[in-house]
């Protein structure tokens, strides 16, 4: 998996700015059923002429569609309008459903595994209670925990535990929305003459993250994924940790308190 996604939340119309995206170097994408553009991404990556092979592509299902059967047929249905063979990243979007359907929903991920129509299975918004179901159910892992992860948001105890099970985690939200003028931020971006933007992917990476961005703006498209030359130091690193709000700093829905 690629360290660095381009994510397409809100982005109707993906395949314009995932056109953009695999110019600027970008081979990871980040999708969902419920952000309806799984075939602008799989137009997308046919339009591209890259290799299928070397393009990662994760969807999600969120909890209106959870259950055994309708999450099978719901992988069924994002291949169609994928247009591929296989999903490299298959995440429960939500823990919303309850401890019964989310189980069962991640039951027909693996079996989906198994038949070959998904490379790996992992979750998103999960909290330490709802990783803690699937190992109490001596069921593997997931491989990945996506949540919303940046210097004011930085989610501890669940990145904790998932250092602790080896799934790595995604961040989602990782420039804030472009809110970025938070004067720590501006004073680090002007000291590496960056955006603030690269300061805050660049923390996520080092921090051993995999961020998300997401813009249908080219200029930002390529800015964002400009970040391998160069490097915080330590102690700038830890000035960002110091940020850290809870969850008075998420700006996204975050349910990792969900029953």
């Amino acid at each position: 998996m690629p360290l660095l996604g381009f994510g397409v939340y809100q982005n109707y119309d993906a395949k314009p700015s995932c056109l953009e995206a695999f110019k600027a170097g970008y081979r990871h994408i980040d999708s969902a059923q419920a952000y309806r553009n799984e075939a602008a991404v799989g137009e997308a990556v046919r339009e591209s002429g890259l290799d299928r092979k070397d393009v990662f592509i994760t969807t999600k299902c969120i909890s209106n569609t959870h259950g055994y059967e309708r999450t099978l047929k719901g992988v069924d249905e994002s291949l169609s309008k994928l247009g591929f063979d296989y999903i490299d990243l298959f995440l429960i979007h939500d823990p919303f459903s309850g401890p019964e359907k989310r189980m069962e929903t991640y039951k027909a991920l693996l079996e989906s595994q198994k038949a070959g129509k998904i490379r790996t299975v992992g979750v998103s918004n999960y909290g330490v209670r709802h990783l803690e179901e699937i190992k109490n159910a001596g069921l593997p892992m997931p491989a990945v925990n996506q949540i919303e992860l940046h210097p004011f948001c930085q989610q501890k105890l669940i990145v904790s535990y998932c250092n602790e099970h080896s799934i790595i985690v995604q961040a989602y939200c990782p420039i804030i929305h472009g809110r970025v003028d938070d004067p720590v931020v501006q004073e680090l971006a002007t000291k590496y003459s960056r955006d603030p933007a690269q300061v805050l992917l660049r923390w996520s990476l080092q921090r051993g993250f995999v961020p998300l961005p997401k813009s249908a703006t080219p200029s930002r498209i390529y800015s964002n994924a400009k970040l391998y030359d160069f490097e915080l130091d330590e102690d700038d690193m830890k000035v960002l940790d110091e940020l850290d709000k809870g969850k008075d700093g998420a700006v996204s829905w975050n349910p990792v308190d969900a029953p």
